[in-house]
């Protein structure tokens, strides 16, 4: 008996979003090549995952946009220009970065997080060059135009990791 194919519909609310943060290793080259000038090589740490090894950790943000999976949820889509970040240092210029997710403000669901790579990368690089002791131009933040930052709906915030939260 052949199996039926899932609608969409099925598929999408088994498709929900169930992290609370990601890493983005496949990002690593660019980060590499945009510290290149600075630092002859660095390494990314996957294994740690709490923080527990490194020897500096810094939190920031980054950009990015989150759309909400949930069917039944009267809000599609939106982008926060204060995504949650920590980077941890390791020793002989080794780095992890954990960006934290955001929840749907009407439904409370998970976001599917799609991250602005440009921001990660300077973001990421800026702070490996700072620890490094290269005097480089700190990257531009903007001004904080937009809805304010929801600390309840912010994963960063709930681990006491956000730096908006303090």
């Amino acid at each position: 008996m052949a199996k039926k194919k899932r609608s969409p519909k099925t598929l999408t609310s088994e498709t929900r979003e169930t992290r609370t943060s990601f890493t983005f290793a496949s990002l690593h080259g660019d980060v590499a090549r945009a510290v290149s000038d600075h630092i002859a090589s660095i390494w990314f740490n996957k294994d740690d995952d709490s923080g527990e090894i490194c020897i500096k950790d810094y939190s920031t943000n980054v950009m990015g946009s989150f759309k909400c999976k949930n069917a039944k949820c009267s809000t599609n889509r939106w982008t926060s220009k204060m995504v949650s970040i920590v980077i941890r240092g390791y020793p002989n210029n080794g780095y992890s970065a954990t960006v934290f997710n955001q929840r749907c403000k009407s439904c409370n669901g998970l976001g599917t997080f799609t991250l602005d790579r440009q921001s990660y990368v300077e973001r990421v690089a800026y702070r490996l060059e700072k620890w490094a002791g290269c005097q480089v131009k700190a990257p531009y933040y903007g001004e904080g135009k937009g809805l304010p930052h929801r600390e309840d709906l912010c994963e960063g915030c709930k681990q006491g990791i956000c730096w908006s939260g303090f």
